[in-house]
């Protein structure tokens, strides 16, 4: 598969990151975990930009799986950009869950919207639809690691 997009700026959410490490006896599973890897490469040689948020850091930090927590993070050594949280991503994020997003996964859209992200990738089911329904009031789009990959290849 031969991506033709450059520059982008990509925001992955704590699911994508760990989806390298679940078990990988679905066929889905396995079509997004070799989705963001591909992506992870794009990253490694700085085409794409990874763009990332304390608030990934303090799910992976929560993870009381210790040996699952240090493999994400040797994953997320690779950021490019680590956005902070602030009274605009703040105020933004709560917004976000008046429309129906789970509180980290609104702080995940309001930083990747305040870090200029292309996309926010997710295989969260739930946010996906959630995020379509609402994609007129979101300023990033958010899509599966997957489908995208397919969609911009």
């Amino acid at each position: 598969m031969r991506v033709h997009a450059k520059n982008l700026r990509v925001y992955l959410d704590t699911c994508c990151v760990n989806r390298l490490f679940d078990h990988q006896t679905q066929a889905r599973v396995q079509r997004e975990t070799q989705a963001i890897t591909q992506i992870l490469d794009y990253f490694l040689t700085r085409r794409w930009d990874w763009l990332s948020s304390v608030i990934l850091e303090d799910e992976v930090n929560a993870d009381a799986d210790s040996e699952r927590r240090s493999r994400v993070k040797s994953v997320m050594e690779h950021v490019h950009h680590t956005l902070s949280i602030g009274t605009s991503e703040e105020t933004r994020a709560e917004a976000l869950e008046n429309l129906g997003f789970k509180h980290y996964d609104a702080l995940h859209i309001a930083c990747a919207e305040s870090g200029g992200a292309d996309v926010l990738l997710t295989t969260d089911d739930r946010m996906l639809r959630l995020a379509k329904r609402h994609h007129a009031q979101l300023r990033v789009r958010v899509e599966n690691p997957h489908t995208w990959l397919q969609e911009i290849s």
